[in-house]
């Protein structure tokens, strides 16, 4: 995978993000072919870069209902 500047990234909190400040994720919609994700209260801390297809397929089921804990 090529190198990724996440200095140009922009972030926005998941809809399915805690509104009290728990379970915080950012996704970053600014590349075409990669999705950045982080945790919100770690800004500064590790990501994990899905490919976009993997990511797309992933927020469907989540959508959908089809994932379970």
């Amino acid at each position: 995978m090529r190198s990724i500047d996440l200095s140009v990234a922009t972030w926005r909190k998941s809809s399915y993000s805690n509104p009290d400040g728990g379970a915080c994720v950012e996704v970053s919609d600014d590349f075409s072919t990669v999705v950045p994700v982080r945790d919100s209260k770690t800004p500064n801390g590790p990501v994990l870069m899905f490919r976009a297809d993997g990511w797309a397929s992933f927020v469907a089921a989540v959508k959908a209902g089809r994932l379970t804990s």
